[in-house]
């Protein structure tokens, strides 16, 4: 086993992506991929496995495979165990001056990224409950197939936008789990777009089942992020 590795396949279901895939911050760029590989592979719902299980696997992988976001991760968890600096009087207005800094930074990150990515990823999530009930009504009819394509085209086309909006602007301090929280939110609408594609391709039920759960689930983050987002406001 690689020293890196630090729990098993019942890691746990959410927080630590590092804890989630059993291993540590020190693990290099391939043990991840072998991780997040075998278990998927054990835990895919197709094999008999729990949903739950792979929602976390994909949450963590999209952190730790893309060096950035990584690095961004590791950044936050490192701030947040760093104990506050202890100033005397003459260092309490530089002090304000940065905190005054900070919350411009938080607002600017927040009416520029996270507001426009809001928009857009419920423009996805709240009309896909109505399309798959009209597409329900005759998944082989090619008309309604049609306009469900359609749908599932836009949405891709919005994904993009917001993963652009998501790499525009790094978030401040701050706010840097409430932007590990808006990735793992739209990377679960990512996912989801690829399972109910694949279920236009080839009218597998479980294509379509596991898409409709990702996007439940990216409802349930939405709603978390908005309560979060006024929490932070100035």
């Amino acid at each position: 086993m690689p020293a890196s590795r630090s729990r098993d396949v019942d890691a746990p279901l959410g927080g630590d992506p590092y804890a989630v895939l059993g291993l540590t911050p020190q693990a290099t760029s391939a043990e991840i991929k072998a991780a997040y590989r075998a278990l998927v592979k054990c835990h895919h719902p197709d094999a008999g496995g729990d949903e739950e299980r792979i929602v976390a696997l994909n949450a963590a992988w999209e952190v730790l495979r893309d060096e950035q976001s990584r690095r961004r991760y590791d950044a936050a968890q490192e701030a947040s165990r760093r104990p506050p600096a202890a100033g005397d009087g003459l260092a309490r207005p530089m002090q304000a001056r940065r905190g005054a800094a900070a919350d411009a930074q938080l607002l600017a990150w927040l009416q520029k990224v996270y507001a426009p990515i809001d928009r857009l990823l419920a423009q996805v999530i709240n009309p896909f409950p109505q399309q798959l009930r009209e597409l329900s009504a005759d998944p082989y009819d090619d008309r309604l197939m049609e306009a469900f394509c359609t749908f599932l085209e836009e949405s891709r086309a919005r994904l993009e936008k917001v993963d652009q909006l998501y790499r525009s602007m790094a978030a401040p301090a701050s706010a840097q789990g409430f932007s590990l929280s808006l990735y793992h939110c739209l990377s679960q609408v990512q996912d989801a777009l690829i399972e109910l594609e694949r279920y236009t391709m080839g009218y597998v039920d479980s294509y379509l089942r596991d898409g409709r759960e990702m996007l439940r689930e990216a409802k349930r983050r939405r709603t978390l992020l908005q309560q979060e987002r006024r929490r932070l406001e100035i």
